[in-house]
């Protein structure tokens, strides 16, 4: 009896921790109760309670790692719940999307700076390296020595940090020089021409243009006038479904004017508030496409008065020099007066904008960073030239 005893005392120890008084038993009669009951434990706070079925509790040491008794019976984790994972803003998206440009332009300007006391005429020579080889272009580029060589006389150039910051506020100014964000508002419908050369992403750039549109409350139609490229027409489609808006098109290989023509008489009699012309990609070197563009211009203009309001050519930031080319061309055979730099995340030759700017003094409307709707933004020259530097 006494081992029993002994047995039943060590139970209880594991169930409690620690000794406890002895069970009590009730006497066996064979009347009352033929089989005689077996010591029950004493309940304790410590016990947990019984598991659900099917579901695995973990052991009591690892709670606090876990959590999972918290969840199942309504208790408190002592481990706090991780924050969400916060999206990055636009400036943020903006900094990694002009990291190669970054590391071209500002990477090389640190190297060349690094232990440098004084500013010297050898610095702003090597310096004017760096800024054409980042292709901000020869004129811009040596718009900016002449002015950093006349700081540097006046002994405005002590340092490195000095330099740097000169650098920063004359690129600031020359961006923001009559720098005019586009406004919609000032017509109905307001018509916006998108030209530019094969691959730059102009299909994609207005069904961005149409999102961005429609969640400022404005009514937008699609005009289909890519014609010739296989499937543009269906892309122009599917972004109007996904965004909420009419497409105009025609057939495959049809005339891109009669397209127009019914998209403009579709935004007069609907009373749109933008009318987003699409049009064919062509080489600027192309002379008999250019004056089919002309062509789209004149049928726009006569439907529609003092349309199109803008026209906007689309740019990829990764041809360098070459936007810039076919900046100056488009600038004379279709009258250009708004510029979008996309695919500026994928090139360290991000200096262009300045470049442009400089020649041409047409405004950067918007740049794309990245591919999703957020990351095609209104320009700004001072957010810009920050996240460059």
């Amino acid at each position: 009896m006494e081992e029993k005893k002994g047995f039943f005392k060590g139970l209880l120890k594991k169930f409690t921790g620690g000794d406890a008084a002895p069970p009590t038993t009730t006497q066996d009669t064979p009347e009352e109760n033929p089989v005689a009951p077996q010591p029950i434990p004493p309940a304790t706070p410590a016990m947990t309670p019984p598991p659900l079925p099917g579901v695995e509790i973990a052991p009591p040491e690892e709670e606090k790692k876990v959590g999972l008794l918290a969840k199942l019976f309504g208790g408190t984790d002592d481990e706090p719940a991780e924050p969400a994972e916060k999206k990055p803003g636009f400036f943020e998206r903006l900094k990694r999307g002009l990291s190669k440009t970054s590391e071209s332009l500002v990477g090389r300007i640190d190297a060349l700076l690094l232990g440098k006391k004084k500013i010297d005429a050898d610095t702003l020579e090597e310096l004017e390296e760096i800024l054409i080889t980042a292709d901000l272009g020869v004129p811009a580029t040596v718009d900016l020595i002449r002015t950093l060589e006349q700081k540097l006389k006046r002994n405005e150039l002590q340092d490195g940090e000095m330099l740097k910051k000169t650098l920063k506020e004359e690129l600031t100014v020359r961006l923001s020089h009559e720098h005019q964000a586009l406004d919609t508002s000032r017509t109905t419908p307001f018509v916006i021409l998108v030209i530019g050369v094969n691959g730059v992403g102009k299909t994609t750039t207005i069904g961005k243009l149409a999102c961005k549109f429609r969640a400022e409350g404005k009514s937008v139609i699609l005009a289909a006038g890519d014609t010739f490229r296989a499937a543009a027409s269906e892309q122009l489609v599917i972004w109007g479904e996904r965004v909420g808006v009419d497409v105009i098109r025609g057939k495959d290989g049809s005339d891109p004017s009669a397209v127009v023509f019914d998209a403009c008489k579709a935004a007069v009699a609907r009373k749109s508030d933008i009318l987003l012309v699409d049009t064919a990609g062509r080489l600027h070197t192309k002379v008999n496409l250019m004056e089919e563009l002309k062509k789209i211009r004149r049928i726009i203009s006569r439907e529609i008065p003092g349309a199109p309001h803008e026209t906007m050519l689309i740019l990829d930031a990764a041809t360098g020099q070459n936007a810039v080319n076919q900046a100056r061309i488009f600038k004379e055979a279709a009258e250009v007066t708004g510029i979008v730099l996309t695919k500026l995340d994928g090139t360290a030759k991000g200096g262009v904008v300045v470049a442009i700017r400089r020649e041409f003094d047409i405004p950067i409307r918007y740049i794309g960073i990245g591919e999703s709707i957020e990351d095609l933004r209104p320009f700004d020259a001072v957010e810009f030239v920050e996240a460059l530097f």
